[in-house]
């Protein structure tokens, strides 16, 4: 692969040739929509903000590994009843400042009040604020070397154990939540931590994105078939429109007409920033295509897929209309749906919350192959690991584990291996999600279940209730609280026995 430049801070890679580009494509959504102004706002959230002093490393036992640094988390109590050892439900934090996933994440306080819950959101070390050497965080490997999922679940474990230690709640039962890298966190939590946390929602948890234990091309499949899906025309024209690019870079003006075309707010260096900005319009779109109007990654309408189709399908019989200036108009539903920008950033998006370390993740232990097939409506374009190696090593000075998230956590085998020691799982997915390709999407025993919804996107389950929910979603939250409180009702007949 090439060098990372600032936009592929934006999770996915690219190589420098249309037809035969890799992306690689990880799953730290929140990247590109937190990126877009250089004015942060802060959203309303009804928690309190706490700092744990946490320890740097939990594995080792030199000098430096007991350096403290900060640790942000949030708390509502507003309905928490601790005097009867009532739950504590937790938020495994993603790749992101906190306060953004809080905001996006209704679904726990929403049931708090049913259970009487304490809830609490944990920021992940080299995140949002939780910067264990401050602005020297991401400074090299020798910093970056602390930012690993095993070190952030010890971060989870010795926060919770000494918050109910602080709060005389001991017998308080904890459940842990997450959706995406979250979700993958709040599975392997349960499976690591099991006598601190009782059970699990993990929700759009893609832990069978590693190896070969997914087919390679599935997620772009799967995004191409949420396209087809909604138009068969629609899916044609994206398929197609990429070859319309490559001419703009073979006369002297043609990257500014192209700049021109996709209303750049200045002159592109590449045809391959136009393709790119196209490229994260589709998989986002597919990714956040949510049965009623949003304001996850950018405001959309309900089920954008179909809306983007429509504009591409509207156009089709346009004097003048090619096909590549179809898929603008389309992509501008993503990037502009509240008509408010008057251009757009092709190149040098900001990156105003400092979540590039997940480039690091993706170069250490997050290696996710990712092919795009010839059934793709993306250009086709293999893996080679090799060079998405040497790009890490020439990055960062290191290079992949390859296999060290299945041999830390497991994913081969998953059904036969869980179904002996796990339990108290549950593994929810929306089929119109392409990372649900390599989550669970089968019940695994009869206390790890996996509820998958045709209509569903990326962690639809945990984000606030409305008016508008379709009833397909309604009974997929009322499925999981039941099973929670299962769990609960299992542990409190337990400890009274």
């Amino acid at each position: 692969m090439g060098s990372f430049s600032s936009f592929r801070l934006l999770l996915f890679l690219f190589v420098t040739t249309l037809a035969t580009s890799p992306p690689t494509y990880f799953p730290g959504i929140l990247q590109s929509s937190l990126k877009k102004s250089a004015k942060i706002v802060k959203p309303k959230i009804p928690y309190k903000t706490h700092y744990f002093p946490q320890i740097l490393d939990h594995f080792t036992f030199n000098p430096k590994s007991y350096k403290i640094f900060n640790q942000k988390y949030l708390i509502n109590n507003q309905y928490w009843h601790k005097d009867k050892g009532a739950p504590i439900f937790v938020y495994t934090g993603n790749e992101g400042d906190i306060d953004w996933f809080a905001a996006n994440t209704g679904f726990l306080l929403e049931i708090a009040p049913k259970f009487n819950a304490l809830v609490v959101f944990i920021e992940h070390r080299f995140y949002g604020e939780s910067m264990p050497f401050g602005k020297h965080s991401y400074k090299s490997a020798k910093t970056l070397g602390y930012l690993n999922s095993q070190q952030a679940l010890a971060d989870f474990a010795v926060l919770i154990r000494s918050l109910k230690h602080n709060l005389s709640s001991e017998a308080s039962p904890v459940v842990v939540f997450g959706g995406s890298y979250g979700g993958m966190l709040a599975a392997w939590f349960r499976l690591k931590y099991p006598h601190i946390a009782i059970g699990a929602l993990a929700s759009s948890a893609p832990i069978l994105q590693f190896d070969d234990i997914t087919p390679w091309s599935s997620f772009y499949d799967a995004i191409s078939q949420d396209f087809k899906d909604a138009s068969l025309n629609c899916y044609e024209v994206i398929k197609s429109s990429w070859a319309e690019l490559e001419p703009f870079s073979s006369y002297k003006e043609g990257l500014a007409e192209l700049s021109r075309n996709f209303r750049a707010c200045k002159e592109v260096s590449s045809i391959y920033s136009a393709r790119d900005w196209l490229w994260e319009a589709f998989v986002y779109t597919a990714m956040v295509n949510y049965p009623t109007e949003a304001n996850f990654l950018k405001p959309l309408p309900a089920y954008p897929v179909k809306e983007m189709c429509r504009i591409i399908d509207a156009s089709s019989s346009s004097p003048g209309a090619t096909k590549l200036k179809r898929v603008f108009e389309a992509a501008g539903l993503y990037y502009n749906y509240s008509k408010t920008e008057k251009c757009f950033k092709l190149e040098d998006e900001p990156d105003d919350h400092g979540l590039h370390g997940w480039n690091w993740q993706a170069c250490t232990e997050m290696v996710m192959p990712m092919i795009v097939s010839n059934e793709s409506m993306f250009p086709p374009s293999p893996f080679n690991y090799k060079e998405y190696s040497d790009d890490c090593k020439k990055n960062y000075g290191v290079r992949p584990r390859q296999h060290w998230i299945t041999t830390e956590f497991g994913g081969n085998n998953i059904e036969q291996v869980l179904k002996r020691f796990g339990s108290n799982i549950i593994f929810s997915n929306g089929l119109q999600d392409p990372w649900s390709r390599g989550s669970v999407l089968k019940n695994i025993s009869a206390s790890i279940v996996a509820l998958v919804a045709e209509k569903g996107a990326h962690h639809t389950d945990l984000r606030s209730a409305t008016k508008n929910d379709p009833e397909w979603l309604i009974e997929q939250r009322n499925q999981e609280v039941d099973i929670i409180q299962k769990w609960l009702s299992d542990y409190y007949l337990d400890m009274k026995q």
